[in-house]
């Protein structure tokens, strides 16, 4: 037995409150090395004449990754509080592995397990209800449609006339989107996330001047009020971007310390290094990378916290946006990032609080801070899979199981799962115009657990490289339009409402049952309903041996009853219900 390998802590991941009667416990060992596991647990507090009265429940092989196995098992226990440790079996050797190691006979003395001392109820990390349910369409305000030429910026372009630069404009506004939402009904999105709105010098306004006013480019507060309103009619949530980490070169505080440097009254409003001022080569500010035109905000200084709290919660009771979207949230403390969910969760106890952050997560979702985090391992290996054809289905497999595996399961529940967005990309380039690989990645995101969200021009072909190239106009003319893989995306996203299983906080799990290296199969399920997915990712014909049982295939209309083995073609897929 590979005892080097095994590994559980008694937080986070590995043990964890999924609801509030129900704890999931999680345990790591060497891939391959574990016939059995089981979960030896009961209450500390009860004994019989033996020593400690406990049970045995065994744990499922959840998943596998490169290097290990991971076991899962949910307990219910009576009292909310456990002790516990796991029962191990390689086929050769048993042991019994608790807090304080490894032993050949079950100890009878508590003090040897596991703790979780108690099932709080507020412990118990709860997203919105909502969002599990929601599609997501991202907007990138300046390029999805002009609806009011009259508040142009100067040198607007005629829509569509240029490529995109890092300083061009083509006049897209709040009206635009208003004009538009019949679109996005008829698509089937029910969450719009915008990029930044707040005045700004730029075109993607990620560099803000005033963050308590809407960038005239786009409108006014009028219109923006007006655009929530006939957004929620439709109901369809709205999520704004907000950039806490830095300012714009532009904030009035920050153009305050450069007028009187070392004697501006918002000197600690940032973080100065030295006077006078440098901005090039190297500023002596700390800054978002080394942009000297986006000095970083020091968020533990009082009257900055205090102005950015006032800013979370304006936008929420004043205009009833329904979630917010954190950039470089990784690089903001977590101090702060705990007084922020309060402040705006007392204005609204369902916002949803996403954070930008690329790596790990764990420290941000344990319930004080966020409520999701955008989901680039997803993106990452959705794209090397299905897109790229960089990496085979067993690896697929093993990177989506470290990432599944390095949350709690209501965590994932609310996952922000993109394929694009405004930072890399557009799917179709990446695919190299492969048309067929964007509906398998459209495919794979919408029968995913989480949330899903569609950069804006995806559904319909449009393409372009890293931004500026990503961040062209909406294309509104239907004759230049991919109609047929946005009527594939209008088509899954129905399936997915249709079907709760589909749906974010259904049960995700790989299966067995296929022949062929680039060939995934998976399931989502409840207590009472399961539907399988296989994708092929060859140019081979695959056989997918289906369980016992008789299914529907939900995507060709085909009501015969399927058993046994059916055919996927190459680059297909099938969508099959159990009856």
């Amino acid at each position: 037995m590979e005892k080097t390998a095994i590994y559980h802590r008694p937080k986070n991941n590995f043990a964890y409150a999924y609801t509030n009667k129900k704890i999931h416990i999680r345990l790591r060992s060497a891939k391959n090395d574990l016939k059995t596991v089981k979960l030896i647990h009961g209450d500390p507090y009860v004994w019989d004449d033996k020593g400690w009265k406990n049970a045995s429940t065994p744990m499922d092989l959840e998943g596998s990754d490169d290097l290990f196995d991971y076991w899962i098992c949910e307990v219910e226990p009576e009292f909310k509080r456990i002790r516990y440790g796991f029962e191990l079996e390689d086929g050769i050797e048993r042991f019994v592995y608790g807090e304080k190691g490894f032993v050949a006979e079950d100890p009878r003395d508590t003090d040897f397990y596991f703790a979780f001392p108690f099932l709080n109820e507020t412990d118990v990390f709860k997203a919105p209800d909502w969002v599990s349910q929601t599609v997501w369409y991202q907007i990138f305000p300046e390029r999805f449609a002009n609806g009011d030429p009259s508040i142009d910026p100067p040198g607007t372009l005629a829509w569509s006339s240029a490529e995109p630069a890092v300083d061009n404009f083509f006049g897209g506004d709040f009206q635009g989107v208003i004009d538009h939402l019949d679109y996005l009904v008829d698509l089937g999105i029910s969450g719009l996330y915008f990029t930044p709105i707040f005045k700004a010098y730029s075109n993607h306004k990620y560099d803000t001047i005033d963050y308590m006013e809407i960038d005239p480019q786009f409108g006014d507060k009028d219109t923006f009020r007006k655009l929530i309103d006939e957004c929620h009619k439709r109901g369809i949530k709205v999520m704004l971007d907000a950039v806490f980490n830095h300012s714009g070169y532009f904030f009035e505080p920050f153009q305050d310390v450069l007028k009187n440097q070392e004697n501006s009254t918002y000197r600690n409003w940032f973080h100065i290094r030295e006077f006078p001022i440098v901005e090039e080569p190297a500023p002596s500010y700390d800054t978002f990378a080394f942009v000297s035109s986006m000095p970083k905000l020091n968020t533990e200084h009082p009257e900055v916290r205090e102005y950015l709290l006032n800013v979370g919660r304006y936008w929420v009771e004043e205009f009833d946006i329904d979630g917010w979207r954190l950039d470089v949230a990784n690089e903001v403390d977590h101090a702060f990032w705990r007084d922020f969910r309060q402040v705006v969760k007392e204005v609204k106890r369902d916002v949803y609080i996403l954070g930008e952050i690329w790596h790990d997560a764990m420290p941000w979702l344990q319930g004080d801070q966020f409520d999701a985090v955008m989901n680039y391992p997803f993106t990452n290996a959705a794209l090397n899979f299905l897109g790229k054809n960089k990496i085979d289905a067993a690896e697929f497999k093993a990177q989506m199981t470290k990432w599944k595996v390095a949350y709690p399961q209501n965590v994932n529940d609310a996952a922000f799962n993109l394929l694009g967005s405004h930072d890399t990309p557009r799917i179709l380039t990446l695919c190299r115009d492969d048309h067929q690989r964007v509906k398998l990645l459209f495919l794979f995101q919408l029968t995913f657990t989480g949330s899903p969200c569609i950069y804006y021009g995806d559904e319909i072909g449009i393409d372009g490289g890293q931004d500026p190239g990503c961040r062209k106009c909406m294309v509104w003319d239907e004759q230049e339009q991919d109609m047929e893989l946005r009527k594939f995306v209008r088509r899954l996203i129905e399936l997915r409402r249709s079907y709760a299983v589909l749906q974010g906080d259904a049960e995700f799990r790989f299966v067995d049952g296929t022949v062929g290296k680039d060939v995934v199969v998976y399931e989502r399920s409840t207590a009472d309903a399961k539907i399988t997915v296989a994708i092929n990712n060859s140019e081979e014909n695959a056989k997918l041996k289906l369980a016992e049982g008789e299914y529907e295939d939900l995507w060709s209309g085909d009501s015969k009853v399927l058993r046994g083995n059916v055919e996927v073609e190459p680059f297909g897929f099938r969508i099959l219900k159990k009856n």
